[in-house]
């Protein structure tokens, strides 16, 4: 359930105010360019192609953006420029910027929207380091600096430890989601799981692995698929859950695959692009977990109860119910998965 952060239905804005800056008078040196959290369907034409490294964990940006032709990685790499594309998490756009500086960039690039917090952050950087310029276009700004030799390593991204009285404690990071807390949905789905699940589950959108843990804590169990998008949730939930029942795949849950069917899915799943709600995601998962279930599995899942999502559990399987509800969530128990529906195509975001 890693944190989403939107898709851009236009992706002209970067694109201008990259532009917009080489118009008055940004200058690069020579050099690989590294750009960090780049978006499905964004442009980068004023940089030049063949020096622009990509760094993406997000699996459906990730695999877009390696489809469309450019050079993708999970992680960043060393390069004298680099250019952030601002995330909504104010800690985790401060985290990137001074992994730029730790990877040894001669001049930053920041790019976000206003909606994005660049305001919030061309301030936090110009209380450190002078900025060379900025402009201002699409709703959006783009600022660049030269770090010269100071000190950004207290922005880096540090391990954030939450603690569950039941099943212990977890890393998290800031950007995954829920990364200060254990969501109240997942608590309230955790605290309903049975005593005993299916032997073959699944977690889609599985985060750092809260609700894997809740699984694994239960009689039964025998094999657990975390299925998360985001690499970095991924590589938590990996040192949060050293149970060898435990199987981890990088994958974007609405299309995901197994071999086999799987008896039990337990999900509490993304419904935002951006700031605006996208329910089309969250029934995705629903079709995924009913694509993925045998003829007699069971899905478990949370959701806000405003979300309208019972008529895709009575489409896909012959029994569903609300086994728990509080003024904010609901969380169902859905049986027997009518027929394997076809993967729904849906643009995926970043929770």
């Amino acid at each position: 359930m890693a944190n989403i952060s939107p898709i851009l239905s236009d992706p002209a804005p970067r694109e201008a105010r990259l532009t917009l800056a080489f118009d008055e008078g940004l200058s690069l040196p020579e050099g690989d360019i590294s750009v960090l959290r780049p978006r499905a369907g964004e442009r980068f034409d004023p940089l030049p192609a063949a020096r622009l490294k990509l760094a993406q964990g997000f699996r459906p940006d990730h695999d877009a953006l390696a489809q469309a032709g450019f050079e993708l990685a999970q992680a960043p790499v060393a390069a004298p420029i680099a250019l952030v594309c601002l995330p909504r998490a104010k800690a985790e756009g401060l985290a990137l910027i001074a992994q730029a500086v730790q990877l040894g960039a001669d001049l930053v690039l920041v790019d976000g929207q206003k909606t994005d917090g660049i305001e919030s952050v061309l301030k936090a950087v110009r209380a450190r380091v002078e900025v060379s310029g900025t402009v201002s276009k699409a709703h959006g700004k783009l600022f660049w600096f030269a770090p010269s030799g100071v000190d950004f390593s207290d922005w880096q991204a540090r391990l954030q430890t939450v603690s569950d009285p039941d099943l212990g404690d977890f890393q998290t990071l800031p950007g995954v989601f829920s990364a200060d807390g254990i969501d109240p949905g997942s608590a309230l789905l955790a605290q309903h799981l049975p005593d005993k699940l299916p032997a073959r589950m699944a977690d889609l959108g599985a985060g750092w692995g809260y609700l894997s843990a809740a699984c694994l804590a239960r009689n039964g169990v025998e094999a657990l698929h975390l299925v998360e998008a985001e690499a970095s949730a991924l590589e938590l939930a990996r040192g949060n859950i050293t149970d060898p029942r435990a199987q981890f795949h990088w994958h974007d849950a609405c299309n995901f695959a197994l071999p086999g069917p799987v008896d039990g899915v337990v999900m509490n799943p993304p419904f935002h692009t951006g700031r605006k709600p996208q329910p089309e995601l969250g029934l995705a998962f629903i079709a995924s977990a009913a694509r993925l279930l045998g003829n007699r599995g069971k899905l478990w899942m949370v959701a806000n109860r405003h979300l309208p999502y019972e008529v895709a559990l009575a489409s896909l399987f012959t029994k569903h119910e609300i086994i728990a509800e509080t003024g904010t969530f609901r969380v169902w128990l859905a049986q027997n998965p009518r027929k394997k529906p076809a993967t729904a195509p849906v643009a995926r975001t970043r929770r």
